[in-house]
């Protein structure tokens, strides 16, 4: 009778466990909630204010497709980013895991942050005087997270590592000489590794969890060109609906797989939205000023419904995310033809609220500061470089939540602290004309 128990005590830890470990799909790097905004380098000097409307490039393919009418003869641009981002938990009250006294904690784990490499890339065609053909590349979302091993909330979050490619063909058509339009497929592949520790109630396991699949959206834009020197965009990019199968392993303490527990699992969940409206304007030779505002769909991402292999329902986790708004203001100065000067400012609101917050989502709203340049050795090539500071907001977190919407101290302990965030981004681009 004791040892029935105990497999199923064991089990349902297991189960709040997989839930935890598949609710860090979707997690913060630079951009609010998991999203990218990184997608270029010679707006991040602006920190991407009027991305929708600058058109500078073939990276406008995934600001505004309907922007690619502005480009003449064929161009590739090829970008990449480094960033860091820093997630230090300072714990207040947390309670580990039952029973205590069989698992070490550490109160301070240092930072969950996690060095990253992003790259993108886009050319783009002119098939006629009307029309532009562009194809990018680039990671629209992503996350990377560790916690060292101990920690007091392992049972929550180890590592977290999530990965979404995009292939993007489009197309622009100029209507007159005031306007386009532009629209584009967005092919996505999505993979994810993820981790935490899993209490056995006298020992600790392991519960690893790898899913992936792949979905189809789609992204459309307008540009008005007021005069020579001022433009309008509008751009939106679609939600996108994946449905993750995986598989969940589990071992003891010894690191021996356990097979009597359920190994195969799924779950859905959606991609936000995103509306942005953007202005340029050309003040004089030298000067250049852009503003944004964007409008992201979080609230589709509402829940965490894990399916198991037979078609059972294992859990349902609430996120409860909000939309929210990014705005960005920025400014050019041209010294002369060859070298350029870039800055800006933008605050971007966090979808996550402290009655939700995770460890593996310990995001908050952030303030961003940025600052670059340009250099064009020749009329065909550029090269755009730039740095972002993004100061996040402290972020209180108090969490002892299961899978099954329930709280569990005993299973998963009772996280509560807050976080001390931020991120840096450096990025460098290059851009050939032929």
């Amino acid at each position: 009778m004791y040892r029935k128990n105990n497999d199923a005590n064991q089990e349902t830890a297991l189960v709040w466990s997989i839930g935890v470990v598949l609710a860090g799909i979707s997690g913060s790097v630079a951009a609010s909630g998991f999203a990218l905004i990184e997608q270029n380098a010679s707006g991040l000097g602006n920190a991407y204010a009027g991305g929708a409307a600058v058109a500078e490039d073939a990276s406008t393919i995934f600001f505004n497709p309907a922007g690619m009418s502005r480009l003449s003869g064929k161009q590739i641009v090829v970008a990449a980013h480094v960033i860091q981002p820093s997630a230090k938990f300072i714990d207040s009250a947390s309670v580990p895991a039952s029973p205590a006294a069989l698992h070490s904690t550490l109160a301070v784990p240092g930072d969950a942050g996690n060095w990253q490499f992003v790259p993108n890339g886009y050319f783009t065609m002119e098939i006629n005087p009307q029309m532009r053909f562009g194809l990018g590349v680039n990671a629209p979302f992503g996350l990377k997270t560790e916690y060292p091993a101990g920690w007091v909330g392992r049972f929550q979050a180890l590592k977290s590592s999530m990965k979404i490619v995009n292939v993007n063909p489009s197309l622009s058509y100029r209507v007159n000489e005031n306007f386009s339009i532009g629209a584009g497929l967005d092919y996505q592949h999505i993979t994810a590794h993820l981790s935490n520790a899993l209490n056995l109630g006298a020992t600790e396991g392991m519960t690893t969890v790898s899913g992936s699949d792949s979905a189809w959206g789609y992204n459309f834009g307008g540009l008005y060109e007021i005069s020579n020197s001022m433009r309008i965009g509008v751009a939106y990019r679609s939600s996108l609906k994946y449905k993750l199968s995986g598989t969940a392993l589990v071992t003891n303490a010894a690191g021996v797989a356990l097979p009597t527990y359920p190994t195969g699992v799924t779950s859905g969940f959606k991609t936000p939205d995103t509306l942005s409206v953007s202005f340029f304007s050309k003040l004089d030779s030298h000067w250049d000023v852009m503003a944004d505002v964007s409008r992201t769909g979080w609230n589709k991402f509402s829940e965490l419904r894990l399916i198991k292999n037979t078609g059972a329902l294992l859990s349902v986790t609430p996120e409860n995310w909000s939309n929210t708004w990014r705005i960005a203001v920025g400014g050019n100065y041209h010294y002369n033809e060859r070298w350029t000067a870039r800055g800006g400012v933008a605050y971007d609101q966090s979808p996550v609220s402290d009655a939700f917050r995770t460890a593996r989502i310990p995001d908050s709203s952030r303030t961003w500061l940025s600052v670059g340049g340009q250099y064009k050795p020749g009329k065909n090539v550029a090269f755009d470089f730039g740095y972002a500071h993004l100061f996040l907001n402290n972020a209180s977190i108090s969490n002892n939540t299961g899978a099954a919407g329930t709280p569990s101290t005993a299973t998963v302990g009772n996280l509560v602290g807050t976080y001390n965030s931020s991120v840096n981004i450096l990025s460098v681009q290059y851009t050939h004309s032929f």
